[in-house]
């Protein structure tokens, strides 16, 4: 299968998708919100919005009331390891780890998801623009930014081993001015799997 990786750009929106995923259960407590549940399991409110038609009204959320979260381990774990292996990478050129930011991920989940899904490689989305728009429409707020993205590689110490591979790329794994980073996997489409990458400086 033909790799293709995609020089990084500093960084980049748009309406937030709702998404439907497997689920788990959550009770609501006391003084309990959708915002506040979405916290709690590091889930964008929009898909907890989107798992949970049954609310007409999402700011209005009871006591003892079921709340479906959507359950993305599957996906985590994937994109966790990718962030293990940048930190590897990072340590072996003597660079303090990048922390992990949910949020981030979530923002770099969409971009691989849509590339996928709209046939597209490209730093610039049809639908969220930049990755700098991107990030601040999904209210991810930073100082500096970078993107990585890739596509082809099947693992994640395959995609993080052709990012080192490559110049730019490699200059924001091993850039110092980052402080946390995103990891975003789709599996499917012409390449078979989707990798996005975003740096944040915050």
């Amino acid at each position: 299968m033909v790799k293709k990786i995609i020089l990084a750009l500093v960084l980049m929106s748009m309406a937030i998708p709702t998404a439907s995923f497997a689920q788990q259960v959550y009770t609501v407590q006391n003084g309990d919100s959708l915002w506040k549940i979405s916290v709690r399991f590091k889930v964008g409110l929009s898909e907890l919005i989107g798992a949970n038609q049954q609310f007409k009204n999402p700011r209005l959320i009871y006591p003892g009331q079921r709340v479906n979260i959507p359950n993305l381990s599957a996906a985590k774990s994937i994109e966790s390891q990718v962030i293990q292996l940048t930190n590897h990478e990072r340590a072996k050129n003597g660079l303090k780890p990048v922390a992990a930011d949910w949020q981030l991920s979530r923002v770099a989940r969409y971009k691989s998801a849509e590339m996928r899904d709209k046939s597209y490689f490209s730093h610039t989305s049809p639908t969220y623009g930049s990755p700098f728009t991107m990030m601040r429409n999904f209210g991810v707020n930073h100082r500096s930014a970078a993107e990585n993205i890739a596509a082809g590689q099947r693992t994640p110490h395959e995609v993080v081993q052709s990012w080192m591979n490559s110049p730019g790329h490699r200059k924001n794994i091993l850039s110092p001015a980052y402080t946390h980073i995103g990891v975003g996997h789709a599996a499917g489409g012409d390449y078979g799997h989707y990798w996005t990458q975003m740096f944040i400086t915050k």
